[in-house]
């Protein structure tokens, strides 16, 4: 019997262009955006909360200095986020990842791509930026945290910017790394220079301005993987 349907091998190599038509509509349209500070964090943090209040002033502060605010268009933070840089009339930009569960676009982003490969988004929210600001997170923000200091660390990125808000939050996390990481050999003492923890507002916007005033504009055009 013959059949329309292609076999699973048949379909692999088609897989690359629906990679590579999320990639491209993703690079046409963040290309334009300018000096972008991308913000993760959970999925989960509710409108009320502390970490929702504090993301949502950041951006809302980012958005006023002129810089785009890019997320994973998701709840929770990234809602927030989105929320502050569209109040302050900013450039809101959420590339969003259909997921069964807990992921659904947020209506703040006045910019929404949506992505089928976790792989192909991770790219797009690191490219264009020029900051990296993790709020309190679960996995999915321990995953990304981890992967942009690996670059950064190995010279695959610039030197950008890369903030820890909440001390209370990440304190833990760092004393594991300086007793178990740090003191076998695992990294050198100043890869923990790359990162800055803090909750102070206005120390996340003065590192993100000082970094794009040393980088220049020419240098922003082309992002991240140049």
């Amino acid at each position: 019997m013959e059949s329309n349907q292609l076999t699973g091998a048949q379909e692999e190599p088609w897989r690359i262009f629906k990679i590579l038509a999320e990639f491209v509509d993703a690079f046409e349209a963040l290309s334009k955006v300018g000096p972008a500070v991308t913000i993760f964090g959970s999925a989960r943090t509710r409108p009320g909360h502390a970490d929702y209040r504090l993301a949502m002033r950041m951006a809302e502060a980012l958005a006023r200095r002129e810089f785009a605010v890019v997320t994973g268009g998701g709840p929770g933070i990234m809602e927030a986020a989105n929320r502050g840089a569209k109040k302050a009339g900013g450039r809101s930009i959420g590339l969003n990842i259909e997921l069964p569960h807990e992921q659904k676009g947020n209506p703040y982003a006045t910019t929404q791509l949506n992505f089928h490969y976790f792989f192909s988004r991770k790219v797009c929210l690191v490219k264009y930026s020029s900051g990296f600001l993790y709020f309190p997170g679960g996995f999915g923000t321990l995953d990304e945290f981890f992967e942009v200091v690996t670059l950064v660390q190995t010279r695959k990125l610039e030197g950008f910017p890369i903030v820890m808000v909440g001390k209370s939050y990440w304190r833990g996390l760092f004393q594991w790394i300086r007793k178990s990481v740090l003191t076998r050999g695992m990294i050198n003492p100043e890869d923990l220079n790359l990162v800055t923890i803090t909750d102070d507002p206005d120390h996340v916007i003065e590192l993100v301005e000082r970094y794009v005033e040393k980088r220049g504009a020419d240098a922003m055009r082309y992002g991240a993987f140049s």
